[in-house]
């Protein structure tokens, strides 16, 4: 029976197998971690004997871990170039140690990106955050255009509201002699 679960099924149930037959002393090799059939089915059973650049869960949450990447690239590349330039810029540092200083940088954030996005727990969270978001009713583009209009209406009338109260507040003090010259000069 352990045969027919999808590589999905085989993930979820893992930890709970293993759990299972730590303590029993048998085999082991009828349950769903025995169960894969070789191939790229990315389920943890793989993930111990593959290496250290095996992924965690392949293929699911892809769209989370995409912009978590994109996001982790970014904030990379801009430190590197703040370090760089600020390496450039210390009287001492050549051009040559400023490109060393960021790139140096940049391998050992890699490393850390790539330990923490293949994480378990926090690839669960990711995977997690990609079933909730497919979960969400988006609005149509009717309803957004609707309410986008709505919003730059209500923003150009306080806008003009304000502007308005304030050129009156500018003259009455003008007129008080609080103020030299009024809102306009």
């Amino acid at each position: 029976m352990a045969d027919e679960q999808s590589p999905l099924e085989q993930e979820r149930a893992e930890p709970k197998s293993k759990s299972k037959s730590s303590g029993s002393g048998g085999s082991g090799g009828s349950g769903p971690v025995g169960a894969g059939k070789g191939g790229s089915g990315g389920s943890g059973a793989s993930r111990s004997g593959a290496g250290f650049f095996t992924i965690y869960k392949r293929g699911q949450g892809y769209w989370t871990r995409m912009g978590t990447l994109l996001g982790a690239v970014l904030i990379g590349l801009l430190t590197a170039e703040f370090l760089y330039t600020q390496t450039k810029s210390w009287g001492g540092a050549t051009l040559g140690v400023a490109i060393g200083v960021a790139l140096g940088f940049l391998a050992v954030y890699s490393f850390f990106v790539w330990r923490l996005m293949n994480k378990p727990g926090n690839v669960d969270f990711l995977i997690a955050t990609d079933s909730e978001m497919k979960k969400v009713n988006w609005t149509s583009r009717k309803e957004l255009i609707g309410s986008t209009k709505v919003v730059v209406f209500f923003v150009v009338l306080i806008s003009l509201t304000l502007f308005l109260l304030d050129v009156i507040f500018g003259y009455l003090f003008q007129l008080i002699r609080v103020l030299e010259t009024g809102p306009f000069g």
